[in-house]
């Protein structure tokens, strides 16, 4: 069983059908800057906790199942294959013949042991909360593994191909807790992918090793490395140098690089909706006609056009997949009277006036400074004064999954961004209230009684004809309600070096995973 989707997403294979030329240098070797942009995340390891960087994670660790490069459709990764019950309770999965990069043979043990440690959020887990729907893990025989969830779950399978699978015999003397820092990640961490991990040089590279008994065939390169760069400018002046291979750019730098014929340009839907969080647990957005007017004061298509060179489109929701958004939304289009004016009724004024509030964000690109800056001089114009604060990932991570009481004005407003596709089901863990933090990804802290039950009505729904009208009314409740100021999905850019034989890039949410295929990656 496969699911499919409508949703088209840009993967790209380059150089097919060049031929083989003999390289001089030897051992053969692949570098990129693969945790450059907003699908990475530079210098985690650890996939339990990661919120990008899967592109990188995925060559050396495996998930069960897996989206194909063009996010259209689950195919099985671990699992050769898999099958569901028709209540959709249970998943029988039947796994592949594998060993891990150690040696120690691979089994259903494996599988059942990382679902359990990514549903205790004592690891660190951001996965708890929405792997919280399975009652049981069933390990009938060593290639054999049935998942029971307590109800249907429309997004499982999609959830699924995020939980890499980690090794239970080297991993299971730990405690959940101390998994969270141990160094294991990145020292001597064993997966079951064609790369195997071989070293780290700390804030400047990882270095990978090619399995040569993979079970998809030995990996056409022996050597993949994964640069470090402090900005997309740095990792742009790397490939031009010749010294990678591989990096996400910014639309300007993609734009200078297709007229240059030693490189590819990849461009395709992130499949990303940036919003601006509005935090519930400050009194400032507590009225929804403030929420209103944060949404009539940006000037959306402005910022699209001048800022994104028309590569997006506006959200009106978490979505803009055409099957996915009804007729009938408010625009929400640029209106900063009308702003004003619902700031007035909001007695916005007593409620804060001219006091500045923090925009933080992880985003630290010299685009994402410009659209801060766009947005908090809109925002000024109608009496909102925010001032951004960008932060690396972690920070970030640390400030807003916070356990306990957070110190709510070190986040009442976010830029950010989270996936809205290929399952419409990846917005559910930033907005429903069952994934409140830390288990969860509802940063914002949005107890919208309406918006939950329209989510849990389509994740439960088992009839594939009711699916698309269900989601639309996930779309027309936010619409309304507006938990988050949405703004737009863009695309997103990579750019590779001719040289590159069979390589596959897709922008996707944090990175993938999604089946690249590196054991067929080649260099001329």
């Amino acid at each position: 069983m496969r699911i499919k989707t409508i949703a088209i997403a840009a993967a790209l294979l380059l150089g097919t059908g060049l031929p083989t030329i003999v390289q001089a240098q030897n051992p053969k070797t692949i570098a990129g800057g693969f945790d450059v942009g907003p699908g990475g995340f530079p210098k985690n390891f650890n996939p339990l906790v990661a919120t990008g960087g899967f592109t990188w994670l995925s060559t050396y660790f495996e998930p069960l199942v897996i989206w194909n490069a063009g996010l259209t459709e689950l195919e099985g990764d671990l699992a050769k294959n898999y099958t569901m019950s028709s209540d959709q309770l249970t998943y029988t999965f039947n796994l592949v013949k594998e060993s891990w990069h150690d040696g120690k043979p691979f089994t259903s043990k494996d599988v059942k042991f990382t679902i359990e440690l990514a549903k205790n959020k004592a690891s660190g887990s951001l996965l708890a909360a929405r792997l919280g729907d399975v009652a049981s893990v069933e390990t009938p025989d060593d290639s054999t593994v049935i998942v029971k969830l307590s109800k249907p779950n429309g997004s499982f399978l999609s959830i699924l191909s995020q939980v890499l699978i980690l090794p239970e015999h080297a991993l299971a003397g730990m405690s959940p807790e101390s998994l969270a820092t141990s160094t294991w990640w990145s020292t001597s961490p064993v997966g079951t992918g064609p790369f195997k991990f071989k070293k780290y040089v700390t804030d400047q590279y990882v270095e990978l090793a090619a399995d040569d008994d993979y079970r998809g065939g030995k990996p056409k390169v022996d050597v993949l490395i994964n640069r470090y760069f402090e900005n997309p400018a740095a990792a742009v002046a790397a490939l031009r140098a010749g010294e990678i291979q591989f990096t996400y750019v910014e639309p300007d730098d993609a734009a200078s690089f297709k007229t240059d014929t030693s490189f590819k340009v990849i461009e395709g839907g992130s499949y990303v909706v940036n919003y601006i969080g509005l935090n519930q647990k400050v009194d400032l957005f507590k009225d929804l006609r403030v929420r209103q007017a944060i949404m009539y004061a940006i000037d959306r298509n402005a910022i699209i056009e001048s800022l994104y060179g028309g590569a997006a489109k506006p959200a009106n929701c978490g979505y803009v997949a055409p099957q996915l958004v009804p007729e009938g939304l408010e625009a929400y289009a640029y209106d900063p009277a009308k702003a004003k004016a619902l700031l007035t009724e909001a007695g916005w004024d007593k409620i804060n006036g001219d006091k500045p509030i923090t925009l933080l964000t992880y985003y630290g690109s010299p685009q994402a400074a410009n659209v801060m800056a766009a947005i908090q001089s809109m925002l000024a114009q109608v009496g909102i004064n925010v001032v951004p604060r960008v932060v690396d990932t972690p920070t970030y991570n640390g400030t807003v999954y916070k356990e306990g009481t957070p110190d709510w004005n070190a986040f009442p407003m976010v830029y950010a961004g989270l996936q809205n596709g290929p399952n419409p089901a990846g917005i559910n863990p930033g907005l429903n209230k069952s994934q409140l933090p830390p288990a969860g990804f509802n940063t914002m802290r949005i107890e919208f009684d309406d918006l939950s039950a329209a989510f849990d009505k389509a994740l439960g729904e088992t009839d594939a004809s009711k699916l698309d009208a269900a989601w639309q009314d996930v779309c027309k409740v936010m619409n309304k309600d507006l938990p988050w100021a949405t703004l737009w999905v863009a695309n997103r850019y990579g750019v590779a070096s001719n040289k590159l034989k069979d390589f596959v890039w897709t922008p996707a949410p944090g990175g993938g995973p999604y089946a690249a295929h590196p054991e067929t990656w080649d260099i001329q």
